[in-house]
C-alpha cells in the first residue's frame, strides 16, 4: 500500500515551527523546529520520537488547534483552520474524554449530530462501529463505569463516526489489551486498503512497525530520520538464512564450510521464536473455543460496512438528493401541456370548536423532526 512520490499530498508542512512563549513574548520552548513533512493519500504515516519531541504539538498544528509560528502547512490543500477541512478529519487524542453519563450509543450520537449526520445514519454507523470494535454488550452502559480501555476503543469508534478522509491517532493502542491492540493494527490496515490516509503517533515502536508505510523519528522538535520502514530497519551488515531445523552435527558442517569458504565466524545458531503477541492471541482463541465468558470488552466484529465504502448515498449524496428534489422545475416547452400535481384528497373538516387549534410552527419543514421524535416516543438520541 505503499505510496508512490506522484500521490496527492494530503499534508504539506515546509519549515514548520512552533515556538512557545510566555506572558511578555519571550522564548520559552521551542516545540517543532523547521520541519518538512508530506503525507500522501492512502499511506500510513507514523510519528515517531520520545516524551517531548514535538509529535502531539504537530498533530494539534494540522488539526488547526494551535497556530504555527512559522513556515507553511496545507491540509487538503487548504489552512488546518477551515472548517471544511475538519469535516474531513477523524481525531483519537491521546487521552479519552468522553462525557461520563452518556452510554456509548449516545455518545456515537451526539458526535455524529455534530457532523450533521441523518438520524437514520447515526444509528445504523453507532451500532457498526460499537460491534467493530467489541462493544455492543455495553451500548447502554454509562462511559463512566468503563475501564480505560473500553473507553479508548468508544474513542476510537467516535474518531471513525464521520468516516474521515484523514485519521489521526494519537497513542490508539494505549490502554488496550492485546486483544483490542491486535484489533487496531488490522482496522488500520483495512482503512488503508480502502484508501484512507491514516497519521498514527505512538510510542509502541511494534505498532508502528506492523501497519505503517512510511516514517519520520523525531527528537527535540527536529526530523533526524525519515523513510519506509523497510530502509530504516534493514540491518545491512548481517545475512540471516533460514533452513529448516538442523541437528548439531549439521550445524557444525554448515559453520564449518562458511569459515573455510567465506571467511566468516557464525555468531549465532537458535531456533526461531515466536512473537508474545502470536501467542497471546492463540491462547485466546483457544478460550474462545471453549466458550469461556468475561464481563470486559469483547472481540470486535468486522470492519463497520460504511467504512468499507459498502453504503453509498449517505451524507452528502441524501443532501444532494434533498436539494435536487426542492429545485423548482424547468417550465415546460412553447406548446405542451404543463403537468400538474396529483391532485390530493381533501381532508374532511373536523368538527367546530370553541378554541381554534393552535397554529403550525413558522418554518416546519426546518425543524428537526428527530428531536420531538426523542421527546414522544423516547428514543434517547438514537
Amino acid at each position: 500500500m505503499a505510496a508512490n512520490d506522484t500521490t496527492e499530498a494530503v499534508v504539506e508542512a515546509q519549515g514548520l515551527t512552533k515556538v512557545f512563549s510566555d506572558f511578555w513574548m519571550r522564548r520559552k520552548a521551542v516545540a517543532v523546529d523547521g520541519i518538512d513533512l508530506s503525507i500522501r493519500r492512502d499511506e500510513i504515516f507514523g510519528l515517531l520520537g520520545p516524551n517531548g519531541s514535538g509529535k502531539s504539538t504537530t498533530i494539534k498544528m494540522i488539526l488547526g488547534l494551535l497556530h504555527r509560528t512559522r513556515g507553511r502547512l496545507a491540509v487538503f490543500g487548504r489552512d488546518p483552520t477551515d472548517v471544511e477541512v475538519k469535516r474531513r478529519i477523524g481525531y483519537l487524542p491521546e487521552e479519552t474524554y468522553m462525557y461520563r453519563y452518556l452510554s456509548p450509543t449516545e455518545t456515537l450520537d451526539f458526535y455524529g449530530r455534530l457532523f450533521g449526520l441523518a438520524r437514520a445514519v447515526r444509528k445504523r454507523r453507532a451500532e457498526e462501529l460499537l460491534s467493530m470494535v467489541g462493544l455492543s454488550h455495553a451500548a447502554h452502559r454509562p462511559v463512566g463505569e468503563f475501564s480505560k480501555g473500553m473507553a479508548r476503543r468508544l474513542g476510537i469508534a467516535q474518531a471513525l463516526i464521520n468516516d474521515p478522509e484523514l485519521l489521526i491517532l494519537d497513542e490508539p493502542t494505549s490502554g488496550l489489551d492485546p486483544l483490542g491492540t491486535r484489533q487496531v493494527k488490522d482496522l488500520l490496515l483495512d482503512l488503508g486498503r480502502r484508501g484512507k490516509t491514516i497519521i498514527l503517533s505512538s510510542h509502541q515502536l511494534d505498532d508502528v512497525q506492523d501497519v505503517c508505510d512510511r516514517m519520520v523519528i523525531l527528537y527535540g522538535g527536529r526530523v533526524r530520520s525519515e523513510g519506509t520502514v523497510d530502509e530504516l530497519l534493514e540491518d545491512s551488515g548481517r545475512s540471516v538464512i533460514t533452513v529448516p531445523h538442523l541437528d548439531a552435527d549439521a550445524a557444525r558442517r554448515v559453520e564449518r564450510v562458511l569459515q573455510e569458504t567465506a571467511h566468516v565466524q557464525v555468531e549465532r545458531i537458535a531456533s526461531p521464536r515466536q512473537r508474545l503477541e502470536d501467542l497471546f492471541m492463540q491462547i485466546v482463541e483457544r478460550a474462545r473455543a471453549e466458550k469461556t465468558e468475561t464481563s470486559g470488552a469483547q472481540a470486535g466484529g468486522p470492519t463497520a460496512a460504511f467504512l468499507r465504502g459498502e453504503q453509498p448515498g449517505e451524507g452528502g449524496g441524501l443532501i444532494r438528493e434533498l436539494v435536487s428534489e426542492a429545485a423548482p422545475q424547468a417550465p415546460a416547452p412553447s406548446g405542451a401541456p404543463a403537468q400538474q400535481p396529483p391532485a390530493r384528497p381533501e381532508p374532511a373538516r373536523p368538527a367546530a370548536s370553541p378554541t381554534p387549534p393552535p397554529a403550525a410552527p413558522r418554518g416546519g419543514a426546518d425543524v428537526d423532526r428527530s428531536v420531538i421524535d426523542d421527546l414522544l416516543g423516547g428514543g434517547g438520541g438514537s
